[in-house]
């Protein structure tokens, strides 16, 4: 299923045509069309409730279990909250990148497929299995730290890293 935002909004809709205001891309901000399937696991990019432990920085992960055209089922999957049924529905979201000169809205899911992380998302999570793709050095001992101490056993842990000698 794929999912489009349904309307642009404001000014930008009378300036910019459809075309390009779909084509930008922002951190939070989820795409335009976003490709959806029952069984994928997805990430928030906003929170959605705090009781519930539904916020974009705590590490909640999920699992998509059914989905509707204005609303998605999923299932908690990370956190305290794992086995938990959540509702998402549709936002109305403004990219917060500021670099971005125009103001428009996109009314989608705010949330993204989610098959992989950065080491900086992954800080402050526990992990049983993590593979670690490192295309260039480590920027930083620290950096390395944070991804080695995420895993909570040794035989979860898999390194790849490209030598390109």
């Amino acid at each position: 299923m794929a999912c489009k935002s349904e309307t642009q909004t404001d000014v930008a809709a009378t300036v910019h045509t459809p075309e390009f205001l779909n084509g930008l891309k922002s951190s939070g901000l989820p795409n335009h069309e976003i490709k959806l399937k029952v069984g994928i696991p997805i990430m928030l990019l906003r929170n959605i409730d705090h009781s519930s432990g539904l916020c974009n920085g705590r590490g909640t992960r999920l699992i998509i279990t059914q989905l509707g055209k204005r609303v998605i089922e999923a299932k908690v999957i990370t956190s305290s909250n794992a086995g938990q049924k959540v509702f998402i529905p549709r936002m109305n979201l403004s990219p917060s990148d500021h670099r971005i000169p125009i103001k428009f809205n996109r009314r989608q899911f705010p949330i993204m497929v989610f098959y992989a992380m950065t080491i900086n998302k992954s800080q402050g999570q526990s992990l049983s299995n993590v593979s670690l793709l490192l295309r260039k050095p480590v920027f930083s001992y620290g950096q390395l730290y944070t991804a080695l101490f995420r895993i909570t056993t040794r035989q979860g842990f898999k390194i790849l890293i490209f030598n390109e000698a």
